[in-house]
């Protein structure tokens, strides 16, 4: 498990709570992360928890646990360097019929977003995070047993010390809680490509 008292916030939530067992992050509204792409806009004020780490090879899982139910509402992981180069996959709330199971990728300060439809009832998820060198692989499940591939990708920022950790926000006009557990540091579970 990983010790909470060794994370650190970038954009601190007014109301938090965090222990031994889990983080429940309440959000502020109109907060969120985007850079550039297709909305011109650019949004760096998402309240993330994170943990500085050298390793060059591992494996980061969580369990999110969320009620939103407002257009946007999401919750998930990132990897965040700066403002111009982070990564976060999460559940993004749309309507009463569907959510986004999708991934952002920004680097150089321009975001991509990869994503496949999921049912709105869907209040849980876990990820992993993956690392080898600056190439990063993100997976989800539903059990926390069977992880699918989201995505394999690669950070221009993403080698030597990265933070990761977990981030929840509300970009419109709403709020929500997210739940966080099972942090854990794991040996590395992408398979090296030979």
């Amino acid at each position: 498990m990983i010790n909470t008292a060794d994370m650190y916030w970038i954009n601190k939530p007014k109301q938090f709570t965090i222990s031994e067992n889990f983080i429940e992050i309440k959000t502020d509204e109109n907060t969120d992360f985007w850079q550039r792409t297709y909305y011109l806009f650019r949004n760096d004020n998402a309240p993330s928890l994170l943990l500085k780490t050298s390793d060059s090879k591992f494996s980061f899982v969580v369990k999110t646990e969320f009620d939103s139910s407002h257009r946007y509402d999401q919750c998930g992981v990132i990897i965040y360097q700066d403002s111009d180069n982070w990564v976060k996959a999460s559940i993004e709330y749309e309507n009463e019929d569907f959510q986004r199971l999708g991934s952002v990728v920004t680097n150089n300060g321009y975001s991509d977003w990869a994503t496949t439809d999921i049912t709105a009832t869907q209040k849980h998820m876990y990820y992993r995070l993956s690392r080898r060198g600056d190439d990063y692989c993100i997976e989800n499940s539903f059990d926390g047993i069977t992880y699918k591939q989201m995505r394999i990708l690669h950070m221009v920022k993403g080698c030597g010390e990265i933070n990761i950790g977990v981030y929840a926000c509300s970009p419109e006009k709403s709020s929500f809680t997210a739940r966080f557990t099972d942090l854990q540091m794991q040996k590395c579970k992408w398979e090296e490509h030979k």
